[in-house]
């Protein structure tokens, strides 16, 4: 980012299965997000309070426990709970998400702060723009942080990976709503968009749509019976 740039944005690893969770926000405002809260939310409260940060709510992509809490493979992962307990704030989340986010990690669907697709939340001079990418989950929701001047950047959690996507073989997943998320929405968004993944499943961070579309095999299927050979279904 520039030193005009208004936007504050951290990319932090976490946990045993390669999570990468995110802090963004506005430094005119003082104030942050946080995508996907889980296994250390104490440390990235702390991280946002020694960047003189406010964490004043949470985005969620989907409803695992890697990344929002819960017991999975028998370990107990830290997550909303102990955000809401530390840092109260609304935790937004996508409408057709909401149901699974409220059962795994026990707290009341009330709290929440539903959303729609192309629904925008901005803080001083940045924008996030909640895109649904369905196919890993019902609700799966990417981020694309906005700000004029500046090239945008898409929190893309579990839908797309760095060389790869997310899975579409679980409880919920649907192989042709993640083509339509991959190619029908996440392929449209211009070749400088910065993709900053849910895991690091890859040996470089970060990456450039234009640099996913040309490599990723997920995004240069020709049609869907080609993609749905492809992820074996």
């Amino acid at each position: 980012m520039s030193e005009e740039s208004d936007l504050y944005f951290r990319q932090i690893a976490v946990g045993e299965m390669a999570n990468l969770v995110y802090l963004v926000g506005s430094r005119s405002t003082g104030e942050a997000l946080v995508v996907d809260p889980a296994w250390s939310v104490d440390a990235l409260a702390d991280q946002a309070e020694a960047d003189e940060m406010k964490i004043v709510g949470a985005l969620v992509t989907h409803y695992h426990q890697d990344h929002i809490g819960g017991s999975i493979f028998g370990m107990e992962i830290e997550g909303l709970e102990r955000f809401m307990e530390r840092c109260p704030g609304p935790i937004h989340v996508q409408k057709l998400e909401a149901e699974g986010v409220a059962k795994v990690s026990g707290i009341p669907r009330g709290e929440f702060r539903e959303h729609s697709g192309g629904d925008t939340i901005e803080l001083g001079g940045v924008k996030i723009r909640l895109l649904h990418t369905p196919g890993h989950t019902p609700g799966s929701q990417c981020f694309l942080v906005e700000e004029e001047g500046q090239p945008s950047q898409l929190v893309s959690g579990d839908t797309l990976f760095l060389g790869s996507c997310g899975r579409v073989d679980l409880p919920g997943s649907d192989p042709e709503q993640m083509y339509e998320s991959l190619n029908g929405t996440l392929r449209k968004l211009p070749d400088e968009t910065l993709v900053f993944p849910g895991h690091l499943y890859s040996e470089e961070a970060h990456s450039t749509m234009g640099e996913q579309k040309a490599t990723n095999p997920f995004l240069r299927v020709a049609n869907l019976d080609m993609f749905l050979q492809f992820m074996g279904a």
